[in-house]
């Protein structure tokens, strides 16, 4: 199996989470989260604004944001992204990607934790994404920030073959709903 029939295959089985599930599955990861959160005592963390196939991490989001956490989310620019503070009032951009409207980009600093969506891994714990390369080109430059990187996804979509690249991003841990 080739990366790209991996993909769609993932894909159509994270379409096929009924709407009851993704609220229980949500709500379980959230609480995951949240507790690694403060067990690490994270003080930066990178999260993302979810599409309706990923994870809703928005209360998360809100919870860190009122316990004074700084909460870091991508910003698209170009082939890739830089992080910026969360704040509101958000935005759609391409790909449907909501993002903050206006932020300045966040300064270098070490980030505790990084929570990555995926659409799918294989046994090499490398991401498969959406095919666009901008989590890839952003950790290439830079992973040496992070202290942990976080896959997380409603259900474990796997591949038995390897179907990543070597330049595709790594995992420290997985975690799924069921």
């Amino acid at each position: 199996m080739d990366k790209q029939t991996f993909r769609k295959a993932a894909l159509q089985r994270l379409r096929g989470v009924s709407r009851q599930q993704r609220y229980i599955i949500d709500k379980q990861i959230n609480k995951q989260l949240y507790a690694l959160i403060k067990k690490q005592k994270a003080k930066q963390v990178m999260l993302y604004l979810p599409l309706a196939i990923e994870v809703d991490i928005l209360p998360l989001i809100g919870r860190l944001r009122r316990e004074g956490i700084v909460v870091l989310v991508p910003f698209m620019v170009g082939e890739s992204f830089r992080l910026v503070k969360y704040r509101q009032p958000l935005e759609t951009k391409k790909y449907g990607v909501k993002e903050p409207k206006f932020s300045k980009q966040f300064r270098r600093k070490r980030i505790d934790i990084s929570v990555v969506p995926i659409v799918g891994t294989d046994t090499s714990y490398r991401r498969v994404g959406f095919g666009k390369g901008m989590y890839d080109r952003f950790f290439m430059r830079e992973k040496q920030w992070i202290n942990e990187i976080i896959f997380i996804q409603r259900v474990l979509c796997m591949s038995p073959d390897i179907v990543t690249n070597d330049y595709d991003v790594g995992t420290d841990r997985i975690m799924v709903g069921r």
